[in-house]
């Protein structure tokens, strides 16, 4: 009899084909050999492609559960350390894992589709793990809507040999399940079968096992929400969905007006001088390293200095609206608090629209990854776009160049506007990680060891705090460059000047296992959303809009945010609208009644002409030789 006629059967070859005809209506694509004469081996078992399908998903599933889920796991374990049965938990919500993870791969699993789609899986998977396992970072739609906006130079920033190792462990593996061999030709209906069979085998286990550890696994989410969004890929598929549903939302949202009534007020009538006002965005400081906190090292020397003058009030208890630039700038210029949805991206006009409408001169000076859409109806400066030597290198810049030309900058503006009055936004580098160590000049680093690493586990914690100050330390030499700017103005004559400075959030430095900032506002903890927060005004500021500035001092220690930015500038500023609400104006408490303003601006006036036109010397003095 020829070979090719010949089939061996043994009792365990019949057991399981019967096993597996059993399971053919729903799964045809069984772990069994396509090639005549040939019955189940572990090599096709191994092979996955054309000869085993099934299988080529289930250890692709098992292997995002697990090994692409280390950093959940670890949690998980930390937490129930002291539960009792600890492992059927794990057990629990491993199954739940695997299946959820087999459901969504079942409906990938089409051809010419399935293996890039799974190639995105797994390497979303992988970036998480690594971010996750070095920073202690979470993935909600923020986070994703961080990685839409990272620019070049923040990608260099976080790209090390660990990122590269985690992608290698992690994904290389998988990567090769999947490209290992092409899909076996199926007729589309038959593959529908297959995948919807698929899906509801696994959606049956993942229930079975939600039911049967439900009290378990309700009261580990419940209490560490946290968790949710730690499980990859779904975190990534729930994050981008989110982001995705809100940005098509908006964009089919016509731009929403804010202030159409804004208009100047009296003080604007008989000026002298016009107000100018800096606005300082800071990045990434937090409120506990700023030593006009309190913190016991010395970060703010310079701002110390301008405070026991008289000039300057800080606001010790000030919270950010967000843990990310991409929420907390929207959100600080938006006339809407944090709690009413000044948080969210609505498509709306902000502080700075409402200024340009009433017709005072805006500028947007940038030194960071873009405004967010605050700066996009006013001029905008990007500092990095005309490098400026020894203070710009590979694309990055530090602060203090938003300095250089600043004359000159506000010169170019519309003449008739700045005659009014001139707002300016600079929005900082600051204190942007995790390449602390790039935030300050080499002879401007007053705190050693540094970190120099972009992976911060790899530091002490004394080099990674040294890093972080010696960036906030060079803040604080930056504002006093601005203050010292502003001072010259004023006294020369040439405005009324003011300075508010505040940060857009705040960044974790190890504390918790947690690093950089971007944690879900309900549960980040308070490093990420205290943040410092000072206000300057000159005393031609002070006369013209009425403010004590003792007065101010003394409501320091109040809590105060970000909500308070809008409202303040406007009133600051004297722009009148229907949106300025006076309970959410820093300054509204401490105007000084309309007669006492006078009386104030007269001294001051006086003080600054004199300032400004010096006594003439004795003729035989002014033509004496030097």
């Amino acid at each position: 009899m020829p070979r090719d006629k010949v089939r061996l059967t043994s009792s365990k070859d019949t057991a399981g084909s019967a096993t597996f005809g059993a399971m053919s209506p729903l799964f045809p694509m069984q772990l069994s050999s396509s090639v005549p004469g040939r019955g189940v081996t572990g090599l096709s078992l191994v092979r996955g492609d054309a000869r085993g399908p099934l299988t080529l998903l289930v250890v692709l599933s098992l292997w995002l559960a697990v090994p692409g889920n280390l950093p959940l796991w670890q949690r998980v374990a930390a937490l129930t350390a002291t539960v009792d049965h600890r492992l059927g938990l794990m057990l629990t919500l491993g199954l739940v894992l695997v299946a959820g993870t087999l459901a969504l791969l079942a409906l990938c699993h089409w051809p010419r589709v399935f293996r890039p789609l799974a190639t995105v899986l797994v390497l979303a998977t992988a970036f998480n793990s690594h971010f996750m396992w070095q920073y202690g970072v979470v993935i909600d739609s923020t986070m994703m809507a961080n990685v839409a906006q990272t620019n070049a130079n923040e990608v260099r920033d976080l790209l090390s040999w660990p990122l590269l190792m985690a992608l290698l462990a992690i994904a290389g593996p998988a990567l090769w399940w999947i490209w290992r061999a092409p899909p076996a030709p199926q007729a589309a209906l038959l593959r529908l079968r297959h995948n919807l069979g698929l899906l509801a085998l696994s959606l049956a286990v993942a229930a079975v096992a939600l039911l049967a550890g439900y009290q378990g696994l309700a009261s580990l989410m419940r209490g560490h929400k946290d968790l949710r969004y730690m499980i990859n890929p779904m975190n990534t598929l729930a994050a981008s969905g989110t982001l995705l549903a809100e940005r098509g939302q908006h964009a089919a949202q016509p731009l929403l007006p804010v202030g159409e009534d804004a208009r100047l007020g009296a003080s604007y009538a008989a000026q002298s001088r016009p107000p100018l006002l800096l606005v300082v965005v800071g990045e990434t400081a937090r409120a506990q390293n700023w030593s006009l906190n309190g913190y016991g090292r010395p970060t703010t020397p310079s701002l110390t200095g301008w405070r026991a003058r008289g000039g300057l009030v800080n606001f010790p208890r000030a919270s950010s609206c967000g843990t990310s630039t991409q929420v907390s700038v929207p959100c600080m210029f938006s006339p809407l608090t944090r709690k009413e949805g000044g948080d969210e991206t609505a498509r709306s006009e902000n502080l700075l629209d409402v200024l340009q409408r009433a017709g005072l001169a805006v500028l947007w000076i940038d030194n960071q990854a873009g405004c967010k859409g605050v700066c996009d109806r006013v001029p905008t400066v990007r500092i990095a776009d005309a490098p400026i030597p020894g203070l710009c290198e590979g694309g990055e810049c530090l602060d203090e160049a938003m300095m250089h030309g600043l004359d000159a900058r506000i010169a170019a503006l519309d003449p008739q506007r700045r005659a009014r009055g001139v707002v300016l936004v600079m929005h900082q580098m600051g204190s942007h990680g995790p390449a602390y160590h790039k935030r300050s000049p080499a002879n401007r680093k007053p705190f050693q060891p540094e970190c120099r690493s972009v992976t911060l586990a790899d530091c002490s914690q004394e080099e990674l705090v040294n890093a972080y100050d010696n960036s906030i330390a060079y803040t604080d030499r930056f504002l006093n460059h601005a203050l010292s700017w502003l001072r010259a103005q004023s006294t020369k004559g040439s405005f009324d000047t003011g300075l508010f400075y505040v940060s857009d959030h705040g960044e974790s430095l190890g504390e918790n296992g947690l690093y950089l900032h971007g944690v879900p506002y309900a549960l980040a903890p308070q490093q990420q959303t205290h943040v410092p927060m000072v206000a300057w005004l000159s005393e031609g500021m002070q006369q013209r809009s009425g403010v004590r500035t003792d007065c101010l001092r003394e409501r320091a220690e109040q809590s105060v945010s970000h909500d308070h930015l809008f409202h303040s500038v406007l009133g600051l500023m004297d722009v009148s609208t229907a949106v300025r609400r006076p309970g959410l104006n820093l300054f509204e408490p401490c105007l000084l009644p309309a007669a006492g303003r006078r009386r104030t601006r007269q001294r001051t006036a006086g003080r600054l002409i004199r300032a400004s036109n010096p006594p003439a010397l004795p003729a035989s003095s002014a033509s004496a030789p030097p």
